[in-house]
């Protein structure tokens, strides 16, 4: 991309996503996250009602008298964006491609977190971590990741949510508030169900085996920081048209398929498929405790953040 069209996009996301993140998510981004991590202040005597649990040992054994850590709440958060950078996100049919939606709710989300004083960094993954940029605070910086979210082409094409969950794990010492924005569709060498298969002409989504997501992975992430997933997905994958004969490619694997949609059965199939996948996605955040919500392409994606944020 230019430098030129580039700069205009980046000044399009930046003057939406600002306002948005000034007039509307301001007030529910500082009351879910305000509080969830709390630093040590310092020692006091103890006082008839504080909590045993909190009574520190090794001070106490030194005066002969008992004492008890103090802790108050960090002023500062870090949040982390996990951008899924896979074949899968080039596709959409209504309102935007699913790449355009993670942009925009991750430019969001940076603004929101640098207008409360927190540090902001993104992991850009594929079946790798493709890019690692460290969280920091101020406007360069977010204006640096936007840039990053618009222009970024990942070397891989091909999804595994492990990396960086595990990256994430490793890297991100400090607890974090870290989004997990992706398709959720994962790449697997078993056999795909067609729903993973779009027209050949489109380049567009990848494959959605539910089955192979790293649960164990993820529920390590989700004890070391405040994991939350933001699904996207287009309502054209929920569902097969009836349109013939169409030869469909797998954008993360290349595969090329010939799927009859005017088969009722064929049809049938993949919904049944797709709320398969839909049921067990579900099951596999409330399992891992993490926070989700999804969202589709055509959808105003504000109100579904808000209802996040209440929720947390």
């Amino acid at each position: 991309m230019e430098a030129k069209e580039l700069l205009k996009k980046v000044r399009k996301i930046e003057i939406k996503s600002r306002g948005l993140s000034r007039d509307i998510f301001a007030g529910h981004y500082h009351s879910a996250f305000k509080g969830r991590g709390m630093a040590f202040s310092e020692v006091r005597e103890y006082q008839p009602g504080d909590d045993i649990r909190s009574i520190d040992w090794n001070v106490t054994a030194r005066f002969n008298h008992p004492y008890v850590k103090v802790f108050e709440e960090e002023r500062e958060l870090t949040v982390m964006l996990l951008i899924d950078s896979s074949g899968s996100r080039e596709f959409g049919t209504r309102g935007m491609l699913k790449k355009n939606m993670i942009t925009e709710i991750a430019a969001v989300l940076s603004f929101s977190a640098i207008q409360n004083n927190d540090k902001i960094g993104v992991i850009f993954f594929s079946d790798r971590v493709e890019k690692f940029i460290p969280p920091k605070k101020g406007r360069k910086h977010t204006l640096h990741i936007i840039r990053e979210l618009i222009d970024f082409v990942p070397e891989h094409r091909k999804t595994d949510l492990s990396e960086p969950l595990r990256f994430l794990t490793n890297a991100i010492k400090k607890r974090s508030t870290a989004f997990l924005i992706s398709d959720f569709f994962q790449s697997a060498s078993t056999k795909k169900p067609i729903g993973s298969m779009t027209p050949d002409n489109a380049d567009t989504s990848g494959n959605g085996n539910i089955f192979s997501l790293p649960e164990d992975t993820m529920k390590i992430a989700a004890r070391k920081h405040d994991l939350v997933a933001i699904r996207i997905y287009d309502k054209r994958e929920t569902e097969l048209p009836s349109m013939g004969m169409l030869r469909v490619r797998d954008a993360e694997t290349g595969e090329v398929r010939w799927v009859d949609t005017l088969s009722v059965k064929v049809r049938d199939q993949y919904s049944s498929w797709w709320r398969e996948y839909d049921k067990n996605l579900g099951q596999l955040f409330l399992k891992t405790g993490i926070d989700s919500v999804s969202i589709s392409t055509d959808e105003d994606y504000v109100k579904p953040l808000i209802k996040l944020f209440k929720r947390m």
